[in-house]
């Protein structure tokens, strides 16, 4: 199909990849917590967008000149890190009469999951790696398979995002009746924020 040697298989292993917990996730159901199902179709989005820079990057071959400039790779490391760990801190420190974490503006749902998902450059390195165990190399017609491969990547996490932010708005209603277990649930996703941002730097 277009290219592609197995597309079942392909976007099965997209699902799959969404599935596996990270901080994309964890930033989708936090702002579906606090703003709602808005907040989590428009934090859906930035995951979206952040998905498609990184795999248009790596089709580009920036995986290769992040993989040859070690100083580029880590760079872009510590920022995702930085970032991560902000916002894990700002959620561990916040009080009960203190304004959400995350504000409530649609804009800065989006530019919040974008910027989680982009500033994780291991990310690109995946992808790089992905997509060729899914070209057929006596049929690819060049860009129609990858635009097809990010269409099928982005439709997929437009579907899982949407379940997941129904799931999640089902949850908060409940967290709402007891607020002092959603206040700990905040706390502990910071602290896992906070991990993740750790673990960006410290993991080989």
């Amino acid at each position: 199909m277009l290219g592609i040697s197995d597309y079942p298989a392909f976007a099965g292993a997209v699902i799959i990849f969404l599935a596996i917990p990270g901080p994309g996730n964890l930033a989708l159901l936090t702002a579906t917590a606090q703003g709602g199902q808005k907040a989590g179709l428009m934090a859906t989005l930035g995951v979206i967008a952040g998905d498609q820079v990184l795999m248009w990057a790596a089709v580009a071959g920036l995986a290769a000149v992040l993989q040859a400039s070690v100083m580029w790779f880590q760079l872009l490391q510590w920022a995702g890190a930085v970032y991560l760990g902000y916002l894990g801190i700002q959620m561990i420190r916040a009080k009960p009469e203190d304004a959400p974490i995350l504000d409530m503006s649609s804009g800065r749902f989006f530019r919040q999951t974008f910027f989680i998902t982009l500033l994780n450059p291991k990310a690109i390195v995946f992808y790089m790696a992905f997509f060729p165990l899914f070209i057929d190399p006596q049929q690819h017609p060049g860009w129609l398979t990858f635009s097809t491969m990010a269409l099928t990547v982005a439709l997929l996490t437009l579907a899982y995002g949407a379940g997941l932010t129904v799931l999640a708005f089902r949850l908060a209603g409940r967290m709402r009746r007891h607020p002092r277990v959603g206040q700990w649930l905040q706390k502990l996703a910071g602290a896992v924020l906070l991990g993740f941002g750790l673990r960006l730097v410290l993991q080989k």
